[in-house]
Formats: structure tokens, sequence, C-alpha cells
């Protein structure tokens, strides 16, 4: 956990950095669109913040009211920068609808272009080392917010695109609020998409069909010819996996042998799947039907 709060940490202190940048590059122009891109990394501080309180919550261990854990409190952290990634998108919306309206004209591009690319490349570098990380710690707090910076280096790249096309042919200078238009639909598809996956953690969906695949035959290698299985459930929560199923042992099987069976399947699963935790209810065969 260590290493995600140093992610935490360092999203925090790279949103920090590119906010200075963006608005200072928004100051310089007057360009709405840079005033969008400016507003979504406000949003990426927000969710930096909440992320490293998410983190530290989440390692927290098991207590009498919290039996299970903490691990969800990441999936809140997800779901309220989603939300905070809508709120931003309206905002910028309007503002780009309000200059549309009532057109200003752009000043001293070429200064703003530079400062935001340097914002730009700082997300980019950040972003990616926060990926790598999540990934080897499967954190969805991380993971959402290093692809919220991404989406933001993405959106900086239409920018200083279109705002490229503008230096060289003012008379084009309608693309400034159009681009914050763009960035406002973009980002609500991001953000969205957060809020999807909170709820479906928050709701103990089921995991992915290939690690249910994976589940599965897992179990299957495991069993001797005269076991079975049925009645297989999975959920996550954070970064812990959550597998429960039902063997079918003959009625003559001792408890002994059925506890080391229970032991090969778990080890198995674990193998497979990191960080799960297996519970097994041992069932006679000749009591139900076997589903395998």
């Amino acid at each position: 956990m260590r290493a995600l709060r140093k992610m935490a940490l360092l999203s925090i202190g790279t949103s920090v950095v590119t906010i200075a940048l963006k608005f200072g590059a928004w100051f310089i122009t007057g360009s709405v669109s840079l005033w969008s891109d400016a507003l979504e990394s406000l949003v990426n501080l927000a969710a930096g913040v909440v992320a490293l309180g998410a983190i530290t919550l989440a390692e927290q261990p098991a207590d009498e009211r919290h039996t299970y854990g903490h691990d969800k409190a990441e999936y809140f952290s997800s779901g309220v920068e989603g939300a905070l990634i809508v709120v931003a998108a309206v905002a910028i919306g309007w503002s780009a609808l309000h200059r549309l309206v009532e057109p200003q004209p752009l000043e001293h591009l070429g200064p703003g272009i530079l400062v935001s690319f340097l914002a730009g490349v700082a997300n980019f570098a950040t972003a990616r080392v926060m990926l790598k990380v999540a990934r080897q710690h499967d954190s969805i707090t991380i993971e959402a917010d290093a692809k919220h910076l991404l989406t933001d280096v993405w959106t900086s790249v239409g920018i200083l695109g279109g705002l490229g096309v503008v230096m060289f042919v003012p008379q084009w200078a309608i693309i400034d609020p159009l681009m914050a238009i763009a960035v406002g639909a973009h980002i609500v598809v991001t953000g969205v998409g957060l809020l999807r996956r909170s709820v479906d953690g928050l709701m103990d969906a089921a995991l992915p069909p290939d690690e249910v695949r994976r589940a599965t035959e897992a179990i299957r290698a495991a069993l001797p010819p005269e076991a079975s299985f049925h009645a297989l459930r999975t959920r996550k929560a954070g970064a812990r996996r959550f597998v429960e199923l039902h063997l079918l042992v003959p009625g003559t099987t001792t408890v002994e042998s059925s506890h080391a069976l229970c032991d090969r399947i778990e080890a198995a699963l674990a193998a497979e799947l990191p960080k799960a935790h297996v519970t097994i209810h041992v069932e006679p065969r000749e009591t139900q039907a076997p589903h395998r």
C-alpha cells in the first residue's frame, strides 16, 4: 500500500503543477478551451486527494464493524472522481456556449500553447508511472486516477492542435469554443465509465468472464473424478477477489480428506487469481445433482 500512497501523492503534486501552468496559459491567451483544460486539472487535484483518503482507509485491517475489511473504499473514490468529471464537463460546456455567443479575440497563443504543452508532458509521464503501479497492485483507485490524467493529456493535445490552427488562421477562432465543447463531451464519457465501474463494485458484480473461466478451470483441474462442484459465485472488493462454491464429494469421504481437497482448490485458485479469498461449502454428492 505504500506504493499506492506514493502514487496518490504524485498525482496530487503533478495536479498542483499543471493547474498553475494551465491557468497561466489561459490567463495569457484568454482561450476558453485552455480554461476548460485547466478546470479539468482542478478535478484531477480533487480526485488525487480523494484517492489518497480512499487508499489510506482501504489499507486499514478488518474490525468488528467491517469484518470483510475496508477494500470497497476504493470504489467510493472512483465514483467521486467520476461525478467530479461530469460536473466539470457541464461547467466547460456552459463556458464554451457563452463564448460562442460572445466571441473574444485570443492573444499570445504561442507562449500559451508552450506552457500548456509542458503541463501535458507532466501529466503523461505521471499517468504512465501510475498505470504501471496500478496494474502491479490491482488498484482501481490509482488506475482511475491515471486514466483520468491520460484523458487530460489527449484532450490537451486536441486543444493545442486547434489553437495552433487559430494562431495561423485567426479568422477560425470559433475552433476555440468548439474544442472546449468537444473536451466536455469527451470527459463525460470518462466520468460515466468510472461511475459505472464503481457501481458494479459496490453492487458486488461478478468477476470478468475471463477470470470466472480461469477460476472454473482451476477448480476442475483440482477435483478428483468422484467430486464435482456447483453454485460458483464471485465478486471483487478493491484488489481482493472473493470466490464461493459448493463442493460435492461422496458421503463416505472423511472430514480430513474433504479438508485436504478444499486446501488444494484454494491453492489452485490463489495461483490463478491474485488475492483470492475462497469459501467452500462441502456437501454429500448423493443429495445433489452434480454440475461440473
